[in-house]
């Protein structure tokens, strides 16, 4: 039986710190940082393969729009997270893995207003390899929606976002599934916990407008290889009777890559050929 997993504070190797790298167990915060206790760092996630960081700019740019959008600019251009990005994934000699870029707000004020809070940026690398064991996983629909885009900046990358996939994901797994299915504050079909969902429905791919999801850089690539074979790609507003209508269902994300769905809820869906082809297209792609 495999031993446990190393935490997170206690590893070897090096992190990229405003601006310099620094021993992997140096990398710290203070406890009355504002984004701590207000939500309002911004993060990204990437994957390595062959020693390079997949679509690593677009991940970048990312970043800084996520930023952006919370009325914070990072202090580092595209440029410059991209060469940190790939120094660290050096230092750390790493092949395949994961990289971890978060932005937040200092601790020079406690109150709601962030006004006068120094950014700071770290990028962490990491082994990571598949984000699940089973090959197609079972989710189940959650009671937590994805909430109006008057609510939230729902094309942010913002952790403040993730506290209800947390406890959509969680209860999951309590209950006996990998993951969760969202719906949206009107109650169409959004999104999993961490990736983006597709339906084949009469052979096109339906996938949900981004309202209120963030519009993954793995669903824009996969959407792509879909429509170079061929497979017509319909964006648009789906409810939850539509689920019926699938005959294949997969998420996406860099994490979970293109993952196939055997079960929502009940209902099963087969790993059908649609979903292998373009699980053999991404993986193909990402390692060219």
């Amino acid at each position: 039986m495999a031993g446990p997993a190393l935490p997170m504070d206690d590893r070897d190797g090096v992190i990229w710190y405003n601006g310099k790298l620094v021993p992997w167990r140096e990398a710290k915060v203070h406890a009355l940082v504002h984004s701590l206790h207000y939500g309002n760092s911004v993060f990204e996630g990437a994957r390595i393969y062959n020693a390079k960081v997949f679509k690593l700019t677009e991940h970048s740019a990312r970043l800084r729009k996520s930023a952006s959008m919370l009325a914070y600019e990072l202090p580092y251009s595209v440029e410059q997270l991209d060469a940190a990005t790939k120094l660290v994934v050096a230092e750390n000699k790493l092949e395949s893995g994961y990289v971890r870029p978060l932005a937040w707000r200092g601790a020079e004020v406690i109150g709601v207003s962030a006004i006068g809070t120094k950014v700071h940026v770290m990028i962490a690398a990491f082994p990571w390899g598949a984000y699940y064991e089973q090959k197609a996983i079972k989710i189940i629909t959650s009671k937590w929606k994805r909430p109006s885009p008057e609510s939230s900046p729902a094309g942010s990358k913002a952790a403040g976002l993730y506290i209800i996939c947390t406890l959509a994901k969680d209860e999951a797994i309590a209950a006996g599934y990998q993951d969760a299915l969202m719906h949206d504050y009107k109650g169409r079909l959004s999104e999993a916990t961490g990736a983006n969902l597709f339906l084949l429905i009469g052979g096109e791919l339906h996938t949900p407008t981004t309202e209120t999801i963030l519009n993954g850089i793995t669903r824009q690539t996969v959407m792509e290889l879909a429509r170079k074979r061929g497979i017509k790609v319909v964006e648009r507003e789906i409810y939850p009777d539509e689920l019926a209508k699938a005959t294949e269902v997969f998420l996406t994300g860099t994490a979970v890559e293109v993952q196939p769905v055997g079960v929502i809820d009940k209902r099963e869906y087969p790993v059908g050929p649609v979903t292998q082809q373009l699980m053999a297209d991404y993986a193909a792609l990402v390692r060219s």
